[in-house]
């Protein structure tokens, strides 16, 4: 093991080198060839791996604006040939899978704004549309036999309603809608409508006013999406359709649920699947869930994996049949979901992978002895190995860079890497993990010009005896006779984990330091990647102890003696913008501060954003109850508004309703009368994830912003 991690330590030491020797600085339109890697696959003889790839290339409509565009490419295993691609980039395509034969391809493609799922023989001809459901068509799956493709389709409420197919009796589901002043949900109508009719008539008017948008009406809980208010439930349903053109669908699944994670078990006879526990209750009211089987052919449900108030989750079935990993959780506290085996063999015996980390993907040796995974850690996401025998992880790959996209064949494993050198190359390797070998060179071609920063890694012990881990990147073109502005860079979630392996701030730590800056960044107490109790370290304490950590790193960094603390900035997004916030309000030691699409009043995120069970769950209640009102407004930033004279850029999308464009305009309001220093943008449209999947022109002027507003107080 020790072996293993040396190799793979000198060989990415080697190559880091190697790309630290370009002459070129970091540009912020370099943002644009960044290209992306996953859904990687093998096919099932090994020889081959299929794989997606998003990049970001000019609107073909708007030259002015870019546009994201997937692609399905083919490599080799062996690395003897390049890649190449499948399918073009003007039709995006993604979700490969191979048909057991390995002749043929299943892959999903947009057809007049739904997703289909399409054919392809890799011997040639062109792509067959194997599905036209109105409803859209997503995540393929060959049967075991190659005959049939199992794919899930996404239908809102009122189409549940009418939908003869998922929904044959035309009924009302038999939880209630909670519509005050109704015992029992209103059936489906055939009356007319007519605003100056009877009743009936009336409320036939009103049903077609909410179906052509004219007005939104909300009886559920859960009614915010990332974009815009969603007053109707959706539900995730599965169909079966044999694999040839012009075969007609059959549905797996019925009614006002949802289901999850269907999977054939290898022998082709059943599938396994998640969802609802009690199909009584309103979704809104039960978070809790099931792993339940059913025959391939369709029919009724059993009850396979079932946890009293757990939400429970299948994952992968083992080449075998005789394994499923699960996972387990509750919504209802801090946690981290716990992995689990089913044995078919021994079903009474619930067999647990120690596991203190949250894990991002699973995959299955092909004789079912071994389990991998990968887990956030340390900031980095390694592969680990679980011999069933001992149900003991082993770590096969390092802490410095990210693996995802794992899956397994006969003789290798392939990954997609994330660290300092390269965002996302393609690697094989042996099922140990041993002497990896990059067999793609999508952004390596353009990066091995390029001049790189690399991060060195630190800790210092906090108040609570945690260690804190953090790292430190000197600017680009670093001069030890110079003195550099530096940046704290601070981390969302609150339970995100930054390191070398976190591929979305990539591109902006390595522009920033191409400015001339110094960037520092932390995983403060309640992030991820440290393990359960280091996770829950924050709870009723947004504020004050995670500023004690991100503050320490600032201060370590600074305690190198190059970068100057008289031009000290610091910027971060979501929970990281609460950060920033609440650093202004309650330090002068930041020459200029930036937060982006942060959180500021947690009484009002409650009510306007949907993330408003992180409430209940970090501060132990709602903020009508008398003793939770003062930690709410303790743990404010928005309540030390008045305290804040630091020169601050605030950004938030225009639809953003994770946290909610209120937040911003209320912190933005307040200190234009206060009169303080404050710039605020908006960018239209802009959602949530701006800053990693968004417009691309308003990602980079985010980015630009930041960058012109610090050089206004940093420069002298």
């Amino acid at each position: 093991m020790k072996k293993t991690l040396l190799l793979l330590l000198l060989s990415g030491s080697l190559f880091s080198l190697k790309a630290q020797q370009g002459t070129q600085a970091i540009t912020v339109t370099d943002m644009t060839r960044i290209k992306q890697i996953n859904s990687v696959t093998f096919s099932h003889s090994g020889k081959q791996i299929a794989f997606r790839v998003t990049s970001i290339v000019p609107d073909e409509t708007n030259k002015a604006e870019y546009a994201y565009r997937n692609q399905i490419w083919l490599v080799p295993a062996d690395g003897s040939a390049p890649a190449r691609p499948l399918t073009t980039v003007a039709l995006s395509s993604g979700q490969p899978a191979w048909s057991p034969d390995d002749s043929e391809l299943a892959f999903t493609r947009v057809v007049k704004g739904k997703t289909q799922v399409f054919i392809m023989a890799l011997n040639g001809g062109e792509p067959i549309q194997l599905t036209n459901d109105s409803h859209g068509a997503s995540m393929p799956q060959w049967s075991p036999d190659g005959s049939k493709i199992l794919y899930s389709v996404n239908l809102s409420y009122p189409e549940m309603l009418k939908d003869s197919i998922l929904n044959p009796e035309r009924k009302a589901p038999y939880w209630t809608v909670e519509k005050p002043g109704f015992k029992t949900n209103l059936p489906p109508s055939k009356t007319k409508k007519n605003a100056n009719g009877n009743l009936d008539e009336i409320r036939a008017f009103l049903t077609q006013d909410e179906a052509d948008s004219k007005v939104k009406v909300f009886n559920k809980l859960n009614f915010e999406g990332e974009a815009s208010t969603e007053p109707d439930f959706n539900f995730n349903h599965y169909m079966v359709i044999d694999a040839k053109a012009g075969a007609k669908e059959k549905p797996l699944t019925f009614g006002f649920h949802s289901y999850n994670g269907a999977t054939f078990t290898p022998d082709g006879k059943s599938i396994i699947l998640t969802g609802m526990a009690d199909t009584t209750l309103n979704p809104d009211r039960s978070r809790t869930s099931t792993v339940y089987t059913m025959p391939a052919s369709g029919g009724s449900l059993k009850q396979l994996i079932n946890m009293p108030d757990m939400a429970v989750s299948n994952s992968s079935i083992s080449p075998s049949g005789r394994y499923v990993v699960y996972q387990f959780d509750t919504e209802k506290q801090i946690s981290i979901p716990q992995v689990a085996i089913y044995d078919f063999q021994n079903p009474g015996k619930k067999l647990l992978i120690p596991v203190d980390r949250i894990v991002t993907g699973f995959a299955w040796s092909k004789d079912s002895k071994f389990l991998y995974f990968t887990a956030q850690s340390n900031g980095g996401i390694p592969i680990y190995k679980v011999n069933m025998a001992t149900l003991k992880p082993e770590q096969l790959s390092s802490f410095d860079e990210g693996l995802s996209g794992l899956d397994i064949s006969k003789t290798q494993m392939a990954y997609v890497k994330t660290e300092v050198a390269n965002p996302f190359e393609l690697y094989v390797a042996d099922l140990n993990n041993k002497a990896p070998k990059r067999i793609t060179s999508f952004n390596y071609e353009w990066l091995k010009d390029k001049k790189l920063s690399f991060p060195e890694k630190k800790y210092y012990t906090n108040s609570k005896g945690l260690k804190v881990e953090y790292w430190v990147m000197k600017p680009t073109n670093f001069d030890q006779n110079k003195k550099y502005p530096l940046m704290l860079q601070i981390h969302g979630g609150p339970t995100a984990m930054w390191g070398p392996g976190e591929s979305s701030m990539w591109h902006e730590y390595q522009f920033f330091c191409a400015q001339g800056y110094g960037v520092v960044y932390s995983n403060p107490r309640g992030s991820g990647g440290y393990g359960l109790d280091y996770t829950k370290a924050n709870y009723q304490d947004w504020g004050t102890g995670p500023t004690e950590d991100v503050l320490a790193a600032l201060d370590g960094a600074l305690a190198e003696g190059w970068g100057d603390k008289d031009r000290t900035v610091a910027t971060g997004g979501s929970y990281a913008g609460y950060l920033t916030a609440w650093l202004a309000g309650h330090t002068k030691r930041f020459a200029a501060i930036s937060s982006q699409r942060g959180v500021y009043d947690l009484t009002t995120f409650f009510g306007e954003g949907n993330a408003w069970r992180l409430v209940p769950t970090y501060f132990g209640g709602y903020p009508w109850d008398e003793n939770i009102k003062p930690i709410l407004a303790r743990e404010s930033p928005f309540t030390y508004v008045n305290q804040i004279t630091t020169p601050y850029l605030m950004l938030h999308g225009e639809t953003d309703l994770r946290t909610g464009i209120v937040q911003g305009e209320m912190m933005y309001k307040a200190l234009k009368v206060l009169n303080r220093p404050v710039e605020y943008v908006q960018h239209p449209g802009g959602t949530h994830e701006l800053s990693r999947s968004g417009n691309v022109r308003q990602r980079i002027d985010q980015m630009l912003r930041i960058y012109e507003f610090f050089e206004r107080y940093i420069t002298h």
